[in-house]
C-alpha cells in the first residue's frame, strides 16, 4: 500500500527576497538570481538577472544549492523546476529542501502532478498567489526510495521526449521562416526588387462583429474567435479551456470559411498585435471586432500572406503604428498603408506548396506531442495516487552527473538501441542526390557511434534507424536504402578500426564477435 504525506513532513520551504533597486552595487553581479520570469522549463539553469555577493548579505534573498526543487508561490502558480546551478531566489519562490529521502526528480514530478490543486487554492483579485501554510497542508504519494527513482525515470523519459518534439516543431517553424526570407527576402527592405504597393493594394481588412455577450455559451454552433482565447503567434492553436461558443443570430458575412486569414487587432497579450492566424475549418468560427478578416482584391495566397504578416520587420511596423496605453491596438487602414514587395503571384504558390509539406509533418508531430503528453498526464495520475505498477520497470543505473544540454539523449538511450532521433541536415534537398545520401549516413553514424557508449555496434540496427529518418524527412520521395549503403558503412566501419576508433573483441556469453566504440 502507497503511503501519503503532506509536503510538511517531508520538506521545509525556503524562501528568498529582493536586494534593494535604490543601490546599484547589489547588482548585475556573479549571483544568478531567479524569478517567476525564469520559469521557462522544468530545468532552472539560466536568469535574466544577477546580483552581486553585497546584494545576497544585505537582503533576505537565499542561495539555493544545485539540484533542488524550485516552486513560484505568485504567478505561475503550478509551476516547477530543478536549478542546475547555484543561484539566489527572490520572495515569490520557495526552495523545497528534504526532511526525509528524496528523489530530486521524483519530487519535481510530484509537485507538477499538484499543478491543478495549487492553482485552484490561489487567491488574490489581480495576481494568483498561495500561501505557504496552504503548500505545506499538500499531500503526495511517498513510496520507498528505489521506487521514487523508477518513477522519476519513467515520467522524465517521456518529459524529454515531449521537449523534444516541441523542439522538432520551432525547427520547422524556423524552417518556413528561413525558406520565406530565401525565396523573398526582407519583404521591408525589399533587396529582391519586388514590384513595391502597399498591402492594402492587394487586400482589404474587414473587421469582425460585437458580438453580444448574453448569447456566449459553454456550447453551440459557433465557435467564436477573440485574440485572446485563440491566437498565439505562429498560428491556430485550439484551446479547449478558453472556448466561447455562440448562439445568437449571427450575419453570415461573419461566418468564415476555411482558409480565412484573421489579424490580431489588439495587444491581448504581449506581442499579440498582428498576428495572423489561418482558420482551419469552414462554417464553424466567427470572429469579432478585435480581429481583422483579409479579403483578397487580386490573386494573393493565403500562406504567404500569414507568413509575411510574422515576418520580423512587418511586426515592428505594425507595433510602431499601434496606438492607446491600456490596450494597444491598430486599424486596418494602418496595416493597409504598409508598403512592401508584392513577389509574382507563382512563387508565392511555390512557397505555398513548400508550406503544404511541412504542415504535413507538423501535423504528425503535433499529434505524437499530444498522444505524449496524454501518456504523462495518464502515468503521472496513477504514480501519485500509488496506483502504478512498477514491478516491470526496472530501476535505473546510478550514473554521474551529467550536462543539462546532454541530459535528454542520455536518458532516452536504451540498452543495445539508442533511442534519439538522428538529426535532419539544414538542407532537405540533399536526400535527393546519391552523394547527398552519402554524407549523410557518414554524418548520421558518427552522431550514432557517439550515443553507443559500451553497446556493441548493431549495424542492421543503425541502417533500419537511418532508413526509418529518411522517409520521415522525406516522405514519399524518400529513395531507398540498401546495397549501396550497407557496403559504405562497412567501408567506414573496417576504416574505424584500422584507425583504432573502433575495436573488435569477442562476446563469449553470446559466441559472436562485437564492435565497441573505442574509449577516450
Amino acid at each position: 500500500m502507497t503511503t501519503f504525506k503532506s509536503l510538511r513532513e517531508i520538506v521545509t520551504f525556503r524562501g528568498g527576497g529582493t536586494p534593494s533597486k535604490q543601490v546599484p552595487e547589489y547588482w548585475h553581479g556573479d549571483i544568478p538570481w531567479a524569478s517567476v520570469k525564469d520559469f521557462t522549463s522544468t530545468s532552472l539553469s539560466d536568469t535574466q538577472d544577477f546580483i552581486s555577493q553585497d546584494g545576497l548579505k544585505n537582503s533576505s534573498a537565499n542561495l539555493i544549492p544545485k539540484g533542488h526543487v524550485i516552486i513560484p508561490t505568485r504567478m505561475s502558480l503550478g509551476k516547477a523546476a530543478i536549478n542546475t546551478v547555484d543561484l539566489a531566489i527572490n520572495q515569490d519562490l520557495r526552495a523545497l529542501v528534504p526532511k526525509l529521502p528524496l528523489d530530486t526528480q521524483f519530487l519535481l514530478h510530484a509537485v507538477l502532478a499538484l499543478k491543478d490543486e495549487i492553482v485552484k487554492k490561489g487567491s488574490g483579485a489581480t495576481v494568483k498567489g498561495i500561501t505557504q501554510e496552504e503548500l505545506y497542508k499538500l499531500e503526495i504519494a511517498f513510496p520507498p526510495l528505489d521506487d521514487q527513482k523508477r518513477i522519476a525515470h519513467l515520467l522524465g523519459k517521456v518529459e524529454g521526449l515531449i521537449v523534444r518534439r516541441k523542439h522538432h516543431l520551432q525547427q520547422l517553424d524556423d524552417l518556413l521562416k528561413s525558406v520565406f526570407l530565401e525565396m523573398f527576402g526582407d519583404p521591408v527592405r525589399n533587396e529582391k526588387g519586388w514590384d513595391e504597393r502597399e498591402i492594402g493594394k492587394s487586400i482589404k481588412i474587414k473587421h469582425g462583429f460585437a458580438f453580444k455577450s448574453e448569447y456566449f455559451s459553454d456550447e453551440g454552433p459557433y465557435v467564436l474567435l477573440t485574440p485572446g482565447n485563440f491566437f498565439e503567434t505562429g498560428g491556430f492553436r485550439d484551446r479547449g479551456d478558453k472556448q466561447k461558443y455562440y448562439t445568437g443570430e449571427t450575419p453570415e458575412e461573419y461566418i468564415l470559411e476555411e482558409g480565412s486569414l484573421l489579424l490580431a487587432m489588439t495587444e491581448q497579450a504581449p506581442g499579440l498585435l498582428g498576428s495572423p492566424l489561418i482558420v482551419p475549418e469552414s462554417n464553424l468560427y466567427l470572429h469579432n471586432q478585435r480581429l481583422g478578416l483579409a479579403v483578397a482584391q487580386e490573386p494573393i495566397q493565403s500562406r504567404f500572406l500569414f507568413h509575411l504578416f510574422n515576418q520580423k520587420a512587418i511586426r515592428q511596423i505594425i507595433h510602431s503604428k499601434a496606438t492607446g496605453t491600456k490596450v494597444r491596438h491598430t486599424s486596418p487602414t494602418k496595416l493597409e498603408s504598409i508598403v512592401v514587395g508584392y513577389p509574382p503571384i507563382d512563387l508565392q504558390n511555390q512557397f505555398a506548396a513548400i508550406v503544404e509539406k511541412v504542415e504535413v509533418l507538423k501535423s504528425r508531430y503535433q499529434q505524437s506531442l499530444t498522444d505524449l503528453e496524454s501518456l504523462y498526464g495518464a502515468l503521472s495520475q496513477k504514480a501519485f495516487k500509488g496506483e502504478l505498477d512498477l514491478s516491470r520497470v526496472a530501476l535505473p543505473a546510478e550514473r554521474p552527473e551529467i550536462a543539462e544540454e546532454d541530459k535528454i539523449v542520455i536518458e532516452e538511450k536504451q540498452p543495445m538501441e539508442p533511442l534519439f532521433e538522428l538529426p535532419a541536415p539544414e538542407k532537405l534537398a540533399v536526400l535527393q542526390t546519391a552523394e547527398g545520401r552519402k554524407s549523410l549516413l557518414g554524418e548520421w553514424l558518427n552522431t550514432w557511434l557517439a550515443q553507443l557508449g559500451d553497446t556493441p555496434l548493431s549495424a542492421q540496427k543503425f541502417m533500419d534507424a537511418a532508413r526509418q529518418r529518411l522517409w520521415e524527412l522525406a516522405e514519399d520521395e524518400a529513395p531507398d536504402w540498401g546495397v549501396a549503403e550497407y557496403d559504405q558503412l562497412k567501408d567506414w566501419v573496417f576504416e574505424a578500426l584500422e584507425q583504432s576508433r573502433l575495436i573488435q573483441g569477442y562476446d563469449d556469453a553470446k559466441n559472436r564477435v562485437q564492435i565497441t566504440v573505442a574509449k577516450g
